[in-house]
Parts: C-alpha cells; sequence; structure tokens
C-alpha cells in the first residue's frame, strides 16, 4: 500500500467506525449519511480523482512536444485538490506527475522549490510556478505549443 492510499483509507475506517456506533445505538437511519460523507470524502481525497499519472521523464517529453504544462502533486494535498477540482474535465489536457510514486518528480520539486516538496507546482514552458490560480492554470492548458519567447 502507498501513502496515497493512507488518508482515504483512514477517513473510510472512521466513517465505518461512526456508522457501526450508529447502528448499534439503534439508528440504521442515521448510519448512511455518516457513510455516505466518509466516503465521499476519502473519494475526493484519493489518487482517483486526479488524472493518470506519468513519470516525471514522460511528462517532461510530452510537454515538449505538446507545450501543455505539466502538474506535479500528491494524495491528500489540499491545494492539489483544489487545482484539479477547480480545471474541471481540462485538467486531463495537463501531464500530472505524482511526487509520491516518482522520486525522479519529487527531485524536480525540490529542486525548484529551494528543497521543499511544495505542490502543486505547475511547469509550463520550462518555468515553474508553485500554487498558481487554477484559473491562469486553465488558460495555460487552452494554448498551443509555446516557443522559448513565449
Amino acid at each position: 500500500m502507498t501513502r496515497a492510499w493512507i488518508l482515504p483509507l483512514l477517513l473510510m475506517t472512521c466513517g465505518t467506525l461512526v456508522a457501526i456506533a450508529q447502528f448499534v445505538r439503534g439508528s440504521a437511519v442515521g448510519a448512511v449519511p455518516f457513510l455516505l460523507l466518509f466516503g465521499l470524502l476519502a473519494g475526493i481525497n484519493s489518487p482517483l480523482v486526479f488524472p493518470r499519472p506519468v513519470t516525471d521523464a514522460e511528462a517532461r517529453r510530452r510537454s515538449a512536444e505538446d507545450g501543455r504544462p505539466v502538474v506535479y502533486w500528491r494524495a491528500g494535498c489540499k491545494y492539489c485538490l483544489r487545482l484539479r477540482l477547480r480545471l474541471g474535465p481540462a485538467a486531463h489536457r495537463a501531464h500530472w506527475v505524482d511526487i509520491w510514486r516518482d522520486p525522479a518528480g519529487a527531485a524536480a520539486v525540490r529542486a525548484v522549490n529551494g528543497g521543499d516538496e511544495t505542490v502543486p507546482t505547475v511547469v509550463v514552458a520550462g518555468r515553474p510556478h508553485v500554487n498558481p490560480d487554477p484559473s491562469w492554470v486553465r488558460a495555460q492548458l487552452g494554448r498551443g505549443p509555446r516557443t522559448e519567447e513565449g
């Protein structure tokens, strides 16, 4: 099991325990909302919400070809989740690198953040942007291939 699944599993375990307690107290109807709420929280904090991650090398290669941004992220990061949700369906146009799955991706983030693994870090045309505004990232996704000047 990877670190990315610890928070979702913890949330589901807590939700199940609270639901069981509600059920034991005789409130089966009261248990259902807890299961649904904790299930939703587990889902949005899991890697399943994000597009399929690629390696740092693959993301850089693809970005060089198509000019799309590379987004470095990790599961459980509320800022990464905010970026992902605000991008909506456009998020699939970026190249996503999970720094917990790819050591090279984590190293790339540390290199541009003074040794810290601060995410989301978005690289557009070779320039890193730490925790950028989601509307700015969405605008970058709509652009075509970029040159060194722009």
